[in-house]
């Protein structure tokens, strides 16, 4: 898990899932169902130190978890119960 990679993949994730539309709200829920929350925690853990890490999985989780709605708000306990 080299911790430049994990941070690029952090950053494209949190890319991805940008968006309040309709489209970015079912790339947040397709990334929450591929596990995509569970491997920025995992990546966050693995990384406590890496400053880009750190940021990038912050920003990756709150685009994903974006939402006040119950897919939204299930993505957000997603994210809690994972770590």
């Amino acid at each position: 898990q080299e911790a430049g990679v994990q941070e690029e993949g952090c950053r494209a994730l949190g890319n991805v899932c940008f968006g309040s539309d309709a489209a970015g709200r079912a790339r947040q829920q397709r990334a929450a169902d591929a596990g995509g929350i569970e491997l920025v925690v995992a990546a966050l853990q693995a990384h406590p130190q890496e400053a880009g890490v750190q940021e990038e999985g912050c920003r990756a989780l709150g685009n994903v978890c974006f939402g006040s709605d119950a897919a939204g708000r299930a993505r957000q306990q997603r994210a809690a119960d994972a770590g």
